[in-house]
């Protein structure tokens, strides 16, 4: 049985050809919730509720793909893993389409574009404003997701793209206002973000710790010079 060691895997360093190989699995993996519904739905089995199934599962991919994302950068913190960050671009805009998706199935299925009754829905109900502000949050970070725009943005684009992690708590806030009953799956989503969230926190105190001056006190031992605060 051929197995990989952790070391093996860590030590892994694709080359061009198998990056793209690897983003072309990624493309067809990411695409399988979106053929699956497809496919529950030439075979007349989307539930009871097929809208309400639609809409609550190309929500749910969205999330998924969103903390697949944030994966990561922790990932390579903890692993000096690097290559896997080239497919973060795609996951974004993977987690775009998806929240894309479940916007549109909103407004054409479920409110067949009665926009007045969109627009009370998201000013009655806060699940909804938060979901729509979610969505909104994603637009600039999908535009500037190209070459052109990092270099034109150079250090404001980082700056902007932090926007991912309140897109994420909108995201989950979303979600646990959905459930009414069963709360394992968002608890989970929210379990896991938390864990993302402290694995770059600690990096960031690190890094910030390690950067710190050091005055000497008179009886020799040093302290920081200033009190550690930890910036995004």
């Amino acid at each position: 049985m051929f197995m990989l060691s952790k070391s093996s895997l860590i030590k892994f360093n694709p080359t061009k050809k198998q990056i793209l190989a690897i983003k072309a699995a990624f493309f067809l993996v990411a695409l399988t919730p979106l053929i699956r519904l497809f496919v529950l739905g030439f075979q007349e089995n989307l539930t009871a509720n097929p809208i309400e199934f639609v809409e609550r599962s190309l929500g749910t991919w969205a999330i998924i793909i969103l903390l697949v994302t944030l994966s990561l950068t922790p990932l390579r913190q903890l692993t000096n893993i690097s290559w896997p960050i080239q497919l973060r671009r795609m996951a974004g805009l993977f987690m775009f389409f998806y929240a894309c998706l479940h916007f549109a199935t909103y407004i054409w299925l479920d409110k067949t574009f009665e926009w007045a009754e969109i627009t009370k829905d998201i000013i009655k109900h806060p699940w909804v404003l938060v979901g729509f502000s979610a969505l909104i949050l994603t637009i600039p970070l999908a535009v500037t997701s190209n070459n052109f725009m990092i270099r034109r943005l150079k250090q404001n684009w980082k700056k902007l793209h932090q926007l991912v992690y309140l897109i994420a708590i909108f995201g989950l806030l979303h979600f646990w206002w959905l459930v009414k009953k069963d709360y394992r799956e968002p608890l989970l989503y929210t379990i896991i973000l938390v864990l993302l969230l402290s694995v770059r926190f600690y990096f960031m105190y690190k890094r910030y710790a390690s950067k710190k001056p050091a005055i000497p006190l008179k009886s020799g031992i040093t302290e920081p010079a200033i009190s550690p605060r930890i910036e995004c």
